[in-house]
């Protein structure tokens, strides 16, 4: 018997257990939640054509505060309403609010590939706001990740490309913003419940939007076309949800890889739904961002390794 032939079937019993354990858990639940935010932007930019985008925010933020306490309190009861930085909880809503309304506003006027590929570049800012608010040691090759990463961007956005104007100022701070949103859920991992902090954020962005949608109410877009309503707000509570379990059962840098697949997912679904495809230099832009967002979090989990090894980081 020849040595591939024994090493093979070992390779494929390896494969298999992984599939099998927690982390190969953890990898399907990430994709899974890379496909419904994927899902979520495509319908929102073809729901927004027809119905008021406050209103589609509003049901957002609702569904995933509604939805969140039907399920968990037959579990946690009065301790999912628990917190013990309500602050912190406040102030991570409203960086949920502001990256869901920058997302809104920017789906309208942006191809759902290339806006999911700029988006894809919050980790790496996380890493330099967590460097500067945290105190997180971060490596020099980080750091150049990050610039690298800026440089697809930059690429992608370019003057005289297919997508350049002044709204890229929104995923801008989308961006900015959703940094924020994953340095505070650092901060609070360990301290509070995440489906308290997932309730939480849901509540604090209704309140928050709720005079706005007053304002904006249009009861017959709603009869009409309320199927795309709940749609919106079970894809997104569903992919948050997703997201929350994957991350319970392995660490970030193990999922990191996969979280990119939004962006395969996102090209698929824009060419499919709105008949759109990037030109070849944004192409490469969206190679390098999740080149860099790829090899940022297989760096984060080497740090963490020698972290609790004693090392350097």
């Amino acid at each position: 018997m020849s040595r591939d032939s024994v090493q093979h079937p070992r390779a494929a019993q390896h494969t298999e257990a992984v599939w099998r354990s927690r982390q190969g858990l953890a990898i399907g639940l990430i994709l899974l939640s890379s496909l419904s935010f994927s899902i979520l932007d495509t319908a929102t930019k073809y729901t927004m054509a027809f119905a008021p985008a406050v209103m589609l925010l509003w049901f957002r933020c609702t569904f995933q505060a509604a939805i969140t306490l039907a399920l968990r309190w037959p579990v946690q009861g009065r301790s999912i309403l628990k917190t013990a930085h309500p602050r912190f909880q406040l102030l991570r809503g409203a960086l949920m609010l502001t990256s869901t309304a920058c997302a809104f506003v920017s789906l309208q006027h942006i191809p759902v590939g290339e806006f999911t590929a700029m988006v894809m570049l919050s980790p790496l800012v996380a890493t330099a706001l967590a460097a500067w608010l945290l105190k997180d040691q971060v490596s020099r090759l980080r750091w150049l990740l990050l610039f690298t990463g800026l440089l697809g961007v930059l690429l992608v956005i370019r003057p005289g490309g297919q997508i350049f104007s002044w709204f890229l100022f929104f995923p801008g701070l989308l961006i900015l913003a959703n940094a924020g949103f994953q340095v505070l859920t650092s901060r609070l991992s360990g301290q509070d419940s995440p489906y308290s902090t997932h309730f939480y954020s849901g509540l604090v962005g209704m309140l928050l939007v709720s005079p706005l949608a007053w304002l904006h109410w249009d009861g017959q877009a709603l009869l009409t076309h309320w199927p795309w309503f709940l749609g919106v707000g079970v894809l997104g509570t569903f992919g948050h949800l997703m997201l929350v379990r994957a991350y319970q059962y392995a660490a970030a840098p193990v999922l990191m890889p996969y979280i990119y697949t939004q962006i395969g997912f996102s090209m698929l679904l824009g060419w499919g739904v709105f008949s759109h495809m990037p030109d070849p230099l944004a192409w490469l832009g969206i190679a390098v961002i999740a080149c860099s967002g790829v090899a940022n979090g297989m760096l984060a989990g080497h740090s963490s390794k020698t972290t609790r090894h004693g090392a350097a980081v």
